[in-house]
């Protein structure tokens, strides 16, 4: 369980232009990433990205809505085999980890289970996804296993809201209507 929003961190692992068309559901996913962005912004919760090396930018429609945007170029796997993403993360403060991004049983994975003993990890089944449903699915198995939270962006949204009748939940509701 989600207890603040202020210690959470959303991070987006790798949503680039080259990468995104081949991904199962790339449409939704990125439509989910979006709306997790949105949410991030609604709640003052700050927003790293990851991008592979030449895998071409981060999609414009997610990056376009991140305020400062600046991501972190990486050639591993794992976001915290990047010192530039570890710096970033230490300095947010954050206990809590939301994870968005493709591929599910590659970058998303090895991050998760990088953070995990560290971080409160919580990935959002509907905002990552594989180039297959059967790697998807076998990553969000393991992740279950390995102790991360697999949550939706709803259950995200009401689980950080806590409660109805604040304008973040008014905001918020425009999310998911």
């Amino acid at each position: 369980m989600i207890k603040e929003s202020s210690k959470c961190v959303l991070v987006i692992i790798d949503a680039q232009e080259r990468l995104m068309p081949v991904i199962a559901d790339n449409e939704a996913v990125s439509k989910t990433i979006q709306d997790l962005v949105r949410f991030a912004n609604i709640m003052e919760i700050p927003v790293l990205v990851s991008e592979q090396q030449n895998l071409g930018p981060t999609l414009e429609e997610i990056s376009g809505l991140i305020k400062d945007f600046q991501p972190t170029s990486k050639i591993s796997f794992s976001c915290f085999d990047c010192e530039e993403f570890s710096a970033a993360l230490e300095k947010t403060g954050a206990d809590t980890l939301i994870i968005a991004g493709v591929e599910a049983h590659i970058c998303v994975c090895q991050t998760a289970l990088d953070a995990l003993g560290r971080y409160d990890v919580h990935v959002v089944a509907d905002a990552v996804s594989s180039r297959t449903d059967f790697n998807l699915q076998a990553a969000l198995d393991r992740l279950r296993q390995e102790g991360a939270a697999v949550t939706t962006k709803e259950m995200l949204f009401y689980e950080i809201l806590k409660r109805a009748g604040t304008p973040q939940f008014k905001e918020t509701l425009k999310l998911v209507k």
